[in-house]
């Protein structure tokens, strides 16, 4: 029989000075970016009046979720979340496949004008034509009040397919050129070969896509003014806190005649905290199921120029 004999693992004092002080400092740099929202969710669910005051700073005081609940009473609010809901889902689901096809399209050296193609998608990076010009193509091509506006104009992105390219490359080859010997054609490969091993790539940018997505709220103020039923949760929580006096008194309740208009903007403060946090919790929710592909995929495909 033979015994296993444990090895432990001796470290230099100067590696475990190097290792304590690269923990510590990287536990404050992680506590220093999280702090932010822990800072919003106490401040939602404490006591207004304490809030408006600023005397939250660490610990939540009195406890209640009625901030929430309250926020659920704006008109249309539901359907705007449905809106953004629905072109986060949509856009960053074909924006995937499209960046997956493009980036396996153009690693095929036998496509027609290949360099050119790519080298001219490339070179949108570096050029803009400006908010007016864009807005006028945007009318010409009938997107405005429409919903596609949202999706058609975010499908492709030269960023995008510059990652997926240079990950597919890293594939090695023999894989393609066995499943071309058996009679494999150019989408079966891609659909079962290149498309499965590309997850972690296809899941960093569907991150990208899906926060930019949700985040997005100038394309429905510039071209969604002529139909409020297709403004995202972001431009109808943007249009109440301009309107900051009409949203305390509709949240909290204060719209009666003989509430001074004062009281009711000083209890503005749990509502903009409270809105802030409500289009943050949705990503904070998505993002820990996608992040064990985040690292990966975005080191892969950026290991090649």
């Amino acid at each position: 029989m033979s015994a296993k004999v444990k090895m432990k693992k001796h470290h230099a004092p100067e590696d475990v000075v190097f290792n304590i002080i690269n923990y510590t400092f990287f536990i404050l740099f992680a506590l220093i970016c999280a702090f932010p929202f822990y800072y919003l969710f106490i401040n939602t669910i404490s006591k207004n009046e304490l809030v408006s005051s600023g005397q939250i700073t660490f610990f939540p005081q009195e406890i209640h979720f009625q901030n929430y609940i309250n926020l659920t009473k704006i008109d249309a609010l539901g359907k705007s979340f449905l809106v953004s809901i629905s072109r986060t889902v949509l856009g960053t689901m074909l924006m995937v496949l499209a960046s997956a096809m493009v980036g396996y399209l153009v690693t095929k050296q036998e496509m027609w004008g290949r360099k050119f193609w790519y080298r001219f998608l490339v070179i949108t990076m570096y050029f803009n034509s400006g908010l007016i010009p864009w807005y006028l193509n945007m009318s010409m091509l009938g997107l405005t009040n429409n919903f596609l506006a949202y999706i058609i104009p975010s499908i492709m992105s030269p960023y995008n397919v510059i990652l997926v390219k240079t990950y597919i490359e890293s594939i090695p080859g023999e894989l393609e050129e066995s499943a071309s010997i058996d009679g494999a054609g150019y989408f079966t490969i891609f659909r079962k070969i290149i498309f499965p091993l590309c997850k972690p790539i296809l899941a960093t940018i569907a991150i990208f896509g899906a926060v930019g997505h949700w985040n997005s709220f100038t394309d429905s103020i510039i071209l969604m003014s002529g139909n409020p039923d297709l403004y995202t949760l972001q431009h109808r929580l943007y249009t109440y806190l301009n309107q900051s006096t009409n949203l305390a008194q509709v949240v909290q309740g204060t719209s009666s005649i003989g509430e001074s208009v004062g009281q009711a903007a000083v209890n503005l403060r749990p509502i903009k905290f409270t809105v802030a946090m409500a289009t943050v919790i949705p990503i904070l929710i998505v993002y820990p199921f996608m992040s064990k592909y985040f690292e990966k995929g975005i080191m892969l495909g950026a290991v090649k120029g």
